[in-house]
């Protein structure tokens, strides 16, 4: 199985990508005949280059790409020499590249807010040295949107001057994510929604769920292949998102505005929690015992280690927070293909429904009311969802959705 077969509906891109494995592969082999040399010149005239833009929306697979990209050019399989494409997901290249062991792979993701200074002046630092295997030394950035602004301008220095045999990979929704200082100097690879059929397809192929249930999941997500394979394996997901779309019908007054936006952001809290539950305890447990605690959580830790402590609580509190805010999209984002289907019946669009299991509650809405109210309220969830990334309160903006969905 070659590593392009993840990349759902994305042909183009697999073929460019491919195209660019190769010159990679044709690039390192003439370096290795040449005594090791660098490579340097050539790069300029080969569809291979040292830095690289992953944008698309939301479930595309922004992330495979860069992922599968990286283990074509770590692979090593002896088909190569006899004409066969780089990336052929069996070599030990190309399996350390995928699972995250390699030794040149650095995969950058966070669950923090942002990626700040300190970690990427930590990223150029290690993209500055030479590959340890002897062909590409690979850094796939897979949330470049979360870069702050001084770190943008540290990783600028790395992309206008990259090491020999450095490749970055940066991921991003849009280009208008990323500093335009450093998407001028990247390859630009646009990935699109895949198709529905195509993600009921993996999820049928790769995760053995029931085609009518894969099927159900990849078009009530409208194509996102991560949310799509949530929804079809994870139940509470399921309960969750049906708790969302009752929301239309519950905004009928004050009251009900109010009630339902209090809902939401406890059900985005619960989900943080969740998370906080699986995970904090253990980080906790594992710095306490490298920082030389007495066994058990009640044992005193040693002196002049309670800094250490200190920031791991902070970062805990951070990813908590930006667990409930992307929860909190989730839903947003459920709700605003509510109304996308509300408004596809009322203008009388072919186009498919992605909520055909409450088609019941769209009818009734879209007979209800008319596109331009439809319009307004799909208006009022984008601003909510700005509102969200501008930092204000979240049970704020959402009461200010809530009736605004009401008003209409």
């Amino acid at each position: 199985m070659a590593v392009w077969d993840d990349l759902v509906g994305q042909d183009r891109v697999a073929a460019q990508l491919s195209a660019a494995a190769r010159d990679a592969d044709a690039l390192v082999t003439a370096a290795g005949e040449a005594a090791d040399g660098p490579v340097e010149e050539p790069m300029a005239s080969s569809k291979m280059t040292h830095a690289w833009l992953f944008t698309g929306p939301p479930g595309s697979g922004r992330a495979t790409a860069a992922r599968a990209f990286a283990a074509a050019l770590q692979c090593v399989s002896p088909d190569r020499a006899l004409g066969g494409a780089p990336g052929c997901g069996f070599c030990e290249g190309c399996h350390t590249a995928l699972v995250g062991t390699h030794a040149d792979v650095e995969v950058v993701r966070t669950d923090m807010l942002t990626i700040g200074v300190k970690e990427t002046r930590e990223l150029v630092r290690r993209a500055q040295l030479s590959p340890a295997g002897g062909r590409w030394q690979v850094i796939v950035m897979e949330d470049a949107d979360r870069l702050t602004e001084g770190a943008g301008n540290v990783l600028l220095k790395a992309v206008e001057e990259p090491a020999p045999r450095t490749v970055w990979l940066l991921c991003a929704p849009s280009l208008e994510d990323v500093l335009p200082t450093i998407r001028s100097r990247c390859r630009l690879l646009t990935l699109r929604t895949p198709p529905v059929d195509a993600v009921a397809d993996i999820l049928v192929r790769r995760d053995g769920i029931e085609p009518e249930l894969a099927a159900s999941a990849a078009r009530a997500t409208q194509g996102h292949i991560g949310r799509a394979r949530r929804l079809a394996t994870d139940e509470r997901a399921r309960a969750r998102r049906a708790a969302v779309l009752k929301l239309p019908l519950r905004v009928d007054d004050v009251g009900g505005c109010l009630k339902a936006a209090q809902e939401l952001i406890d059900a985005a809290a619960e989900d943080a929690k969740q998370v906080a539950e699986e995970i904090d305890a253990k980080e906790t447990e594992e710095l306490r015992a490298a920082l030389g605690a007495a066994a058990g959580t009640g044992g005193r830790l040693p002196r002049g280690t309670a800094g250490a402590m200190k920031d791991l609580q902070d970062r805990q509190k951070r990813r908590a927070t930006r667990t409930q805010r992307d929860s909190l999209d989730l839903a947003l984002t459920d709700l605003t293909a509510f109304y996308r289907d509300v408004l596809a019946l009322q203008l009388g669009s072919q186009v498919a429904l992605a909520n055909t299991d409450v088609r019941d509650a769209l009818e009734r809405i879209a007979s209800g009311s008319k596109p331009e109210r439809t319009l307004r309220r799909i208006e009022a969830i984008t601003a909510c969802r700005q509102a969200l990334d501008s930092n204000v309160a979240p049970l704020l903006a959402v009461e200010a959705m809530t009736m605004a969905l009401r008003a209409g």
